[in-house]
């Protein structure tokens, strides 16, 4: 390490990721961190410690970033869906010889009951939206609308954090709301647009959860986007807790140390 303060850089903008950062703010082993935000939603939610907002150029502006700040830990704590990210943090890490954790919630599994058609991208959920119903729930973000913009015969339901930007589907009403959801809620949305298939990435967690138990209660298909892969071998955590002992490992051997 670089001194008696290990210091960590998470890359954010989940809960894992404020509540990682809220645990290291809170170890009694004095640990800064310093969280990483992209800065695509307008008002988030900041976690305590150092906070830093926008993009680091690609993995080349990243290893430079980790080597001026004298970094000794980095962790992706991404969306699920934030595949180049974590592509530009490990070859940021191993160019840097900074160790490298993925901090990803589980994704969902299916129950008795549930509908659930795959896709490998938001251009197969597209296609395979005409064959499963005509008033869609879009709930991918407001990002990648484009691969639907095309669906003229469909009426879209697209909620979002932040309005989205063309191109979008013609026929759509946008909903701006941010999680968690209820599943009362939920429910009422299906109801209130006599809505026949909901679309969502599988980014796992509970705060959006309650829509796939409304959808089965309903009786109505779902199109699950797969998440892309971790980067090979870098190591994964499922929670903050699990983030937090592996950083701990790291101190107590002294191997959390950059190149």
């Amino acid at each position: 390490m670089h001194g008696p303060v290990p210091r960590v850089l998470v890359l954010g903008g989940t809960t894992e990721a404020r509540l990682l950062a809220e645990r290291l703010a809170a170890d009694d082993r004095r640990v800064s961190v310093t969280t990483s935000l992209a800065g695509r939603v307008a008002a988030p939610r900041l976690p305590p410690g150092d906070v830093r907002i926008g993009g680091f150029g690609g993995p080349d502006g990243l290893a430079a970033w980790i080597r001026e700040h004298r970094v000794d830990a980095l962790v992706d704590a991404t969306h699920p869906f934030a595949a180049t990210m974590s592509r530009n943090a490990a070859e940021a890490a191993a160019r840097v010889h900074v160790p490298l954790l993925a901090l990803r919630r589980p994704g969902w599994a299916a129950q008795d009951g549930d509908r659930w058609h795959f896709a490998e991208s938001l251009a197969e959920a597209a296609e395979l939206l005409p064959a499963q119903g005509e008033r869609v729930f879009l709930t991918t973000g407001r990002m990648g609308l484009a691969a639907f913009a095309d669906l003229d015969g469909l009426w879209f339901l697209v909620r979002s954090v932040d309005a989205p930007e063309p191109p979008c589907p013609a026929r759509m009403e946008v909903l701006l709301d941010r999680g968690p959801f209820t599943l009362e809620g939920e429910r009422e949305l299906i109801r209130r647009h006599r809505l026949d298939v909901l679309v969502t990435k599988d980014s796992g967690g509970a705060a959006t959860a309650p829509k796939l138990a409304a959808a089965r209660e309903a009786g109505i298909p779902v199109v699950v986007v797969r998440r892309p892969p971790v980067p090979d071998g870098v190591p994964v955590a499922g929670t903050p807790d699990e983030a937090v002992r592996w950083l701990r490992a790291l101190y107590a051997d002294g191997s959390a140390a950059s190149g």
